[in-house]
């Protein structure tokens, strides 16, 4: 397999450029008439701009308004970035180290770049705040959801964390708040069939061979809530707020179950009560075990 070249442009506010692979064959006479359809929500205009500028790069440089397309060739550009909400949280640092750094993110902050949250994500912030240029995740929360993350310091390590985190070799505890109901047998374990359909904001059970599964405990409640500690066997999109919302019990501030609701990008005002409270497992690099705590709390109950 011919390794992929590396980027003639370095990052820009902590972000990679984007890279594009022009197709083997075409009949398109320059790369500019091939972007223009192959970048359909780029206006033309802004496409021979960016030529103009000298902002979109082959391996051997810039390339003018009258680049010819070039088949099987590499193209490197710096999109443009959206206007984004700040969120007004910081990220912490749990632990940092050579190979890995344990962040604690804080609700309302992505943690990659994706869609409308560019500059105001985990990975942005951290590369920028720590110096490490190659920072990459190993895995993700949701972008509600507070607490624990790891990131990779090298590239090259990130394939050994990734797998353990693939390979369920991670034990995750997250806790939640929600409502309080005497008549909920717990502990217990919640198994189904989660469906997240590209497009669709939520995701939802059908009946199945079980994919999800999550175990459920009640630490303590007052006042009509619960806190519970929550224990994913599997990682399905939006598990944990699917099953709290399947035992009738859903998570404080939920914005998607079991009513989807809408709330503006600024409003920070009633973050959903789930933390990744724990990550625990041994060291795929070290052959350490490791433990780390998040440093973060829940309103609703602290």
């Amino acid at each position: 397999m011919r390794r992929k070249p590396s980027s003639p442009l370095p990052q820009r506010n902590g972000l990679d450029a984007a890279r594009l692979k022009l197709p083997p064959e075409g009949s398109w006479p320059s790369l500019r008439e091939h972007l223009v359809e192959r970048l359909p929500r780029v206006a033309p205009e802004r496409i021979e701009e960016m030529l103009r500028e000298e902002r979109i790069w082959s391996v051997s440089g810039p390339l003018g308004v009258d680049a010819p397309f070039v088949p099987d060739s590499y193209i490197w550009f710096h999109r443009d970035l959206p206007v984004e909400v700040p969120v007004p949280f910081e990220v912490g640092v749990v632990h940092q180290d050579e190979n890995i750094v344990i962040a604690d993110k804080p609700h309302f902050l992505a943690t990659i770049p994706r869609g409308q949250h560019i500059m105001q994500t985990a990975l942005v912030k951290l590369r920028d705040s720590l110096g490490l240029p190659d920072l990459s995740p190993a895995h993700r929360l949701d972008r509600v959801t507070a607490g624990l993350v790891l990131f990779v310091v090298r590239r090259e390590l990130r394939g050994k964390y990734q797998t353990m985190f693939r390979d369920r070799l991670v034990r995750k505890e997250y806790e939640a708040i929600a409502p309080y109901d005497p008549a909920l047998e717990l502990p217990r374990v919640v198994r189904s069939r989660i469906i997240k359909e590209r497009g669709i904001i939520t995701a939802f059970e059908v009946d199945g061979e079980p994919n999800a599964e999550t175990h459920v405990s009640l630490v303590e409640h007052r006042d009509g809530l619960g806190r519970y500690r929550l224990n994913p066997h599997t990682g399905r999109t939006h598990q944990l707020r699917l099953h709290m919302s399947g035992l009738g019990v859903p998570i404080v501030n939920d914005d998607f179950y079991p009513v989807l609701r809408e709330r503006p990008l600024d409003d920070f005002s009633s973050p959903l009560q789930l933390l990744a409270r724990t990550l625990s497992f041994t060291d795929p690099v070290t052959g350490e075990e490791r433990s780390f705590t998040s440093k973060l709390t829940l309103s609703a109950w602290s």
